[in-house]
C-alpha cells in the first residue's frame, strides 16, 4: 500500500474579493505548499471552505490542483458530505480528474447511528478504486466516528487505507492502532496533536499550519522517526504558538490572516464565515515572530 505521506496540507481556498473562486490563486499556492513541504494536499475539505462551495466549484479546484501539481504530490479530493449518494457520485467525478485519492468526512447534521456511519463511508469506497481516508471530527459533525466502526471498515473495504482523527482524543487514536493493521494510516487532524500521534503509532499529520511551516512540520516528523525525540519535542515547542494562534476562531479564518501577513494573499473566507479581527491579527502576528525566522515573519 503506497503512503497519503507523512506531511498533508489541508489546503484553503483562494477566493476573489468579490468571493468567486481564484483558480489561478489555488494553483500558485498548490506549487508553493508542495515546494515547501507538503507530500499531499487536501482540496475541499474544511480548510478549503467546502460546506459553502459547489459541486461545479469543488471539480473545477480538483481539475486546477491536479494540473498544476503534476505528480508531484499527492492530491487528496475532499468529496464527502451528509448524503451518500451524492458523495459517492462527487466520489466518481474527482477519480475521472485524476486526483489520488479521497477524503470522506463523517456527515454532519443528520447524526447518523454507527451502522449508517459504517455503511455510509463503504458505499463511498465502493465508488472508486482510489485509496480513502476517513475524517473524524465530531466537533464539527456531531457525531463521533468510533474506533470499532473505524477497525470494521478497515478491514472489510481494500481502499479505506486511512484516518484523519480530528477528535482530539489521543486514546480513541490509540484504540484505532491496536485494532487495525499496521498498514492502516492513521494521521493527526490537529498540528498540536502531531508528536502525541506520532507516539502511538500514527504516520504523519493533515496539517494547517504546513501553509506556513511545512518544512519545520516535516523535520519534526524525521527526527521523532528517527528515533530522535528531543529534537522533534524542540522543533515541537517552537512551532507550538503557531498551532494555538491558528486556532484562536473558526478554520479557516485565521489561516487565511496568516497568508495574507507573510505576503501570499489568498483573499477573504465566504459567509456565513468573517475574516479575522484585529486581535486575532495581533496574535498571529506575534506567533509568526516567535515561529519563523525574520525573512519569512
Amino acid at each position: 500500500m503506497s503512503s497519503f505521506g507523512e506531511v498533508i496540507t489541508a489546503m484553503l481556498t483562494p477566493m476573489r474579493q468579490d468571493g468567486a473562486v481564484d483558480y489561478d490563486r489555488a494553483q500558485e499556492l498548490a506549487v508553493r505548499l508542495v515546494e515547501s513541504g507538503s507530500d499531499g494536499l487536501v482540496v475541499c475539505g474544511t480548510t478549503g471552505e467546502s460546506p459553502v462551495l459547489s459541486e461545479s466549484e469543488k471539480l473545477e479546484l480538483f481539475k486546477a490542483v491536479v494540473g498544476a501539481v503534476r505528480g508531484r504530490a499527492r492530491v487528496i479530493a475532499g468529496t464527502g458530505s451528509n448524503d451518500t449518494e451524492a458523495s459517492a457520485e462527487l466520489t466518481r467525478k474527482a477519480e475521472g480528474l485524476g486526483v489520488d485519492g479521497i477524503l470522506a468526512v463523517v456527515p454532519y447534521y443528520n447524526r447518523p447511528p454507527q451502522e449508517g456511519l459504517y455503511r455510509h463511508f463503504r458505499q463511498i469506497a465502493a465508488a472508486t478504486d482510489l485509496p480513502v481516508m476517513l475524517y473524524n471530527i465530531p466537533s464539527r459533525t456531531g457525531r463521533n466516528l468510533e474506533a470499532e466502526t473505524v477497525a470494521r471498515l478497515a478491514d472489510s473495504c481494500r481502499n479505506i487505507t486511512a484516518i484523519k482523527e480530528s477528535s482530539g482524543d489521543l486514546e480513541q487514536a490509540s484504540h484505532i492502532r491496536v485494532l487495525t493493521s499496521a498498514e492502516f494510516q492513521i494521521y493527526s487532524g490537529d498540528d498540536g496533536l502531531t508528536l502525541p500521534i506520532l507516539s502511538i503509532g500514527g504516520e504523519g499529520v493533515v496539517s494547517v499550519a504546513a501553509h506556513i511551516a511545512g518544512e519545520r512540520i516535516q523535520e519534526m516528523i524525521a527526527h521523532f522517526k528517527a528515533g530522535r525525540v528531543q529534537a522533534a519535542q524542540e522543533v515541537h515547542a517552537r512551532l507550538f504558538p503557531l498551532f494555538q494562534a491558528l486556532s484562536t476562531t473558526t478554520n479557516p479564518i485565521p489561516v487565511k490572516a496568516a497568508m495574507r501577513l507573510v505576503g501570499f494573499d489568498c483573499g477573504p473566507v465566504r459567509l456565513p464565515l468573517h475574516n479575522a479581527t484585529e486581535a486575532q491579527q495581533a496574535a498571529l502576528r506575534e506567533a509568526l515572530r516567535l515561529c519563523l525566522p525574520e525573512s519569512e515573519a
